[in-house]
């Protein structure tokens, strides 16, 4: 409303300011005189203004036709006027509304429409960055890799648009399995953009999937320095693809290597199992039984572990059980309470046939974690004990339906896999094993084994003879409460 009203205000200035100069030249005396062909022409000071402005517009009008006729010349000579122009804007304008309708399109889901427009567009403009990539991914939409293919070979050509090909067709063989080709593809890629997050991840699973170990270690190292990974987590991937590399030097034979190997992963993470377990034998293979105590005593003091054991076991093999038994101290009081310390605590004293040590070390485990492992020990002990056949035939079946314990669980399938590894054979993520309980997949058995307990028996405390004076020396069943049941 205001800018309107001032616009009417200027307005009236204008005209007024006009008005007052032509007023002062009427009243200005003088003029011009122009004589033409004996014709003379005497003007005064207003009509000498308005002949002038006449002038020059009839200078402009003259110079816009002359420039017309130009460009008429040359535009039928074939040269590019402003005529052609004219119609390639018209040509622009059709392009880019098919362009923005292919675009919507794509983004609908509706993939046909999308490659027809981006065929329209691509006719219509000179824009082979655009339209081809459009192309490119309506063919994916629509199935039709051969099109689509040709289309990020086409990108490859731009400088601007290279990278673009290289990551569409990467992204097309993975699709179709070839992660050889895949692998050389995203080399290229991440050689043209080194900080590009999504090509780094590609190409570490790539390599991991390869067992490209160094070349990986190499791809880990750019992401953490380009900030998209955490140290702590940087330095753990970085000794899991460092006990691979010793892995493979192992199977080459090469002791040496494979020796430093393995502790240098062990020292970039002491809490891994795996490299903690190779680094010790490396120790023991070298005689140096100190050091390899040493490496699996500051494991277990992380996270005990049946591995770690069985390393420790390696130390001494001809050891007896006494003085295994003693031997293990060392380790098992650490982290005491830990549940693989007491059930590593019973097979010590099974093997040592200190049976009521075992169930000492058990304690309750076999009702408080019931798993595969907790009740076969419980049924060794019972046997040991001298046990009914029944008691142990009942602890065997609970084994055979219970759970079977930690193990190593991807945590990104959830799929269970009896040896550790760097890459999850299931779903092909790196660095997702850990040491832990599955997740609960119970049921009823396809076989009724779940029946079994039923059929044979279940565990109870053997019976006892106890005296009584009318009977003496009777066997009798002994009444126990079920958690004080050890």
């Amino acid at each position: 409303m205001i800018w309107s009203l001032i616009k009417v205000l200027l307005f009236v200035a204008a005209i007024a300011g006009l008005t007052y100069g032509a007023g002062i030249l009427m009243d200005t005396g003088g003029g011009i005189q122009i004589t033409m062909l004996g014709v003379e022409f005497t003007l005064g000071p207003l009509q000498t203004a308005v002949a002038l402005l006449l002038l020059l517009v009839a200078v402009w009008v003259l110079l816009k036709l002359i420039g017309l006729l130009v460009a008429v010349l040359r535009f039928l000579s074939g040269d590019e006027t402003a005529i052609s122009r004219y119609f390639d804007r018209n040509r622009e304008r059709k392009g880019y509304q098919a362009l923005s309708d292919g675009l919507m399109a794509l983004a609908s889901g509706e993939g046909r429409v999308a490659l027809s427009r981006a065929a329209k567009a691509d006719k219509l403009l000179d824009k082979p960055g655009l339209t081809t990539l459009l192309i490119a991914q309506a063919a994916e939409m629509t199935g039709d890799t051969h099109r689509a293919e040709a289309a990020y070979k086409k990108l490859l050509s731009n400088d601007k648009s290279r990278f673009v090909g290289v990551r569409g067709l990467m992204h097309q063989k993975i699709t179709q399995g070839d992660t050889a080709t895949a692998l050389k593809l995203a080399e290229k890629a991440f050689a043209l953009k080194p900080k590009h997050a999504e090509i780094q991840e590609t190409l570490l699973g790539l390599q991991t999937g390869q067992g490209d170990w160094k070349g990986a270690r190499v791809t880990l190292g750019a992401k953490q320095r380009s900030g998209a990974l955490p140290r702590d987590v940087y330095r753990r991937r970085d000794a899991v693809l460092a006990l691979q590399e010793a892995s493979g030097v192992i199977e080459e034979g090469a002791t040496i290597e494979a020796r430093e190997a393995a502790i240098e992963a062990n020292r970039l993470s002491p809490d891994l199992i795996p490299a903690a377990t190779m680094a010790a034998r490396s120790y023991i293979a070298k005689g140096d039984a100190r050091r390899a105590t040493k490496v699996l005593k500051k494991a277990w003091s992380v996270q005990p572990h049946p591995d770690l054991a069985a390393a420790f076991a390696e130390i001494a093999p001809n050891e007896s059980t006494t003085e295994r038994l003693k031997r293990f101290h060392t380790l098992t009081k650490l982290n005491p309470d830990h549940i693989e310390t007491r059930l590593l605590l019973a097979e010590l004293n099974i093997t040592a046939e200190d049976f009521p040590a075992a169930r000492r070390a058990l304690g309750d485990l076999a009702s408080t974690t019931p798993n595969a492992r907790t009740l076969a020990i419980m049924a060794a002990v019972e046997r040991g004990a001298g046990a009914d056949d029944a008691v142990i035939r009942g602890w065997l079946a609970r084994a055979l339906t219970a759970p079977r314990g930690p193990q190593w669980c991807c945590d990104k399938c959830q799929a269970i896999h009896a040896h550790w590894g760097p890459v999850c054979d299931n779903c092909g993520s790196f660095d997702t094993l850990s040491w832990r309980e599955p997740v609960d997949t119970s049921g009823p058995s396809a076989t009724g084994s779940e029946l079994l307990p039923l059929i044979i028996g279940a565990p109870e405390e053997p019976p006892v003879v106890v005296e009584d004076s009318a009977k003496e020396g009777e066997v009798m069943p002994e009444e126990t409460d079920p958690k004080t049941e050890k």
